[in-house]
């Protein structure tokens, strides 16, 4: 399993910004550390080309992005002060996820720890999100013609309302979302399917809802999947209002990558949200991910 990183892009936060820019490098750190993944199986991630992002974003946006010139209403959607590091770092993990999702079509699967950035739109970027990684890659897909069917499985607690607003008409694509119900965004873009999730919800009634969201996505018959595996749903998320436990986690990657792998679709994943206090609670939630995929898929 190929693996790609773009956490030596860095993007120069105040202090007291609430986005856990460290857990990057502590989980490629703790993949490593724990001989989850080793250093043959990772790659830096390039930078993907203005070229690239505009098969799901506006020429517009994409150069005020890099230029500075972006407005400063869409800046604080994002929620991040505009600099190059931020234009470069968001490229690279478009880039990223472009890489993994083509290991994953000659591997059976790839990650990348980066991505699942779903709130981004067509002409602005929202809630830490600056490009969307997965339209963009959907849209490649399509234009090179390599899958004729993609599905997106989002279960970061966020809905995904980037790639409803992007990809729902795009001829092809399922897009499956469960995510909590009075969480951000608070305006959701319905997906093909939405499971809203009461505050507190726990393991059983989550993996309850999870089977009879993949029952769909299995009824579409895709050739690609695209997996959002944020770990906001954890109990202890700032963000999540969830209640998940980490078998819990353990046990959503598992139904998802166990279809996957049955049906023979490759599969990638994107990093997606995780704000636990301490940040290692997500680290290790994401690194359980690696885990799942490593027990599934044998590598």
């Amino acid at each position: 399993m190929k693996v790609y990183y773009s956490d030596q892009y860095t993007i120069p936060l105040p202090d007291g910004h609430r986005f856990p820019i460290s857990k990057y490098k502590m989980l490629r750190d703790y993949l490593l550390e724990h001989q989850i993944i080793n250093h043959s199986q990772l790659f830096e991630s390039p930078l993907a080309s203005d070229e690239v992002l505009q098969l799901a974003h506006t020429p517009e946006y994409v150069a005020g992005m890099r230029d500075g010139s972006v407005s400063i209403d869409v800046i604080k959607r994002v929620g991040f002060p505009w600099s190059r590091g931020l234009y470069d770092r968001s490229c690279a993990t478009v880039g990223g996820a472009l890489l993994s999702m083509l290991s994953a079509l000659k591997d059976g699967i790839a990650g990348n720890l980066a991505g699942g950035t779903h709130h981004a739109h067509a002409d602005r970027g929202e809630g830490y999100c600056v490009f969307n990684d997965i339209a963009v890659g959907t849209r490649y897909l399509q234009k090179e013609k390599l899958a004729r069917r993609i599905a997106i499985i989002d279960l970061d607690v966020h809905q995904g309302n980037g790639n409803s607003s992007i990809l729902y008409h795009d001829e092809g694509v399922f897009i499956f979302s469960m995510h909590g119900e009075k969480n951000y965004p608070f305006i959701k873009v319905p997906s093909h399917l939405d499971i809203a999730l009461p505050n507190e919800t726990e393991d059983a009634f989550f993996l309850e809802e999870l089977e009879r969201g993949l029952v769909e996505v299995q009824k579409f018959v895709p050739d690609y999947v695209f997996y959002q595996a944020g770990v906001d749903p954890l109990k202890e998320d700032k963000l999540g209002k969830l209640n998940l436990s980490f078998q819990g986690l353990m046990d959503r990657d598992e139904l998802v990558l166990s279809y996957a792998k049955r049906a023979g679709i490759p599969i990638s994943l994107a990093l997606g949200g995780g704000y636990a206090q301490p940040i290692d609670l997500s680290v290790l939630a994401h690194a359980n991910t690696y885990r799942v995929a490593k027990k599934v898929f044998g590598v």
